[in-house]
């Protein structure tokens, strides 16, 4: 009976947050960092830090763009990384046979990285995912792996030196803007907020081009798995509140152009 009411109070309140928050602006990009699976792992008492990777993972419907896995990450131990590599078969495996939710929600699955330093099987998954949902174009989820934002970049300026070479542009054409056409989340809007989990205070080679323009960065103490709405809440709040002010002072700057 408690927890009957328990759980019918915290849905009126999450609905409620949800319904403030909907008056004010809502960010269209937001890309997250997963990061304390392991230390989330040993916190919970379990012996095998796979375990933390699981509860992350389960995490992942609440994102937008996610660093989910590194190509440093190959560095880890075999069994590690050949977990991880499982997960990511499941992954790919669920979103392309029950994609009900990704269907009605007009979700469209991008596998941003160098898909060729994954298993055969794994990358072939990955390209199944983007060919079946690639009609949806309603939301844009971006799955970073493997990723580093110095591959992605360096990526980008090889593709703008190929369209040169093959005289599909000139060298001159050579710009911020066409190297920003080139990045794995070209497609995505640009990136409102960057939110790190587990409290560590870098950016770990993650989305750095996109982070680089009026992107709100927060880092928050808890672990990956341990995520919810409600500590979600003042991320949102803040960035509306940032983006308010913003276009407060933005209007003041025009109103004293015009009077002069």
């Amino acid at each position: 009976m408690i927890s009957s009411i328990y759980d019918y109070a915290y849905t009126a309140a999450e609905k409620a947050a949800i319904a403030v928050l909907s008056k004010g602006r809502i960010p269209r990009h937001v890309g997250f960092i997963l990061d304390g699976n392991r230390r989330y792992a040993r916190k919970a008492g379990a012996q095998d830090t796979r375990f933390g990777h699981y509860e992350g993972f389960k995490q992942l419907k609440k994102s937008v763009t996610v660093f989910a896995f590194s190509i440093e990450n190959f560095k880890r131990s075999e069994e590690e990384v050949a977990y991880l590599m499982q997960l990511f078969r499941e992954a790919f495996t669920i979103f392309c046979e029950k994609n009900e939710l990704i269907d009605s929600y007009q979700i469209g699955i991008r596998v941003c990285g160098h898909l060729s330093y994954l298993p055969p099987d794994v990358a072939e998954l990955a390209h199944k995912v983007m060919e079946r949902t690639r009609h949806n174009k309603a939301r844009i989820f971006n799955i970073c792996c493997p990723y580093t934002s110095r591959d992605e970049m360096t990526t980008a300026i090889r593709e703008n030196v190929r369209l040169v070479e093959q005289n599909k542009m000139n060298i001159e054409d050579i710009t911020e803007q066409s190297i920003r056409d080139q990045l794995f989340t070209s497609a995505s809007p640009p990136l409102d907020i960057l939110v790190r989990t587990s409290g560590e205070i870098r950016l770990s080679d993650f989305l750095l081009w996109q982070a680089s323009d009026q992107c709100q960065i927060q880092l928050l103490h808890c672990y990956w798995p341990e995520l919810t709405f409600w500590k979600f809440l003042p991320i949102l709040l803040e960035y509306q509140i940032y983006h308010d002010s913003s276009q407060s002072v933005d209007n003041m700057d025009e109103d004293e152009r015009c009077l002069k």
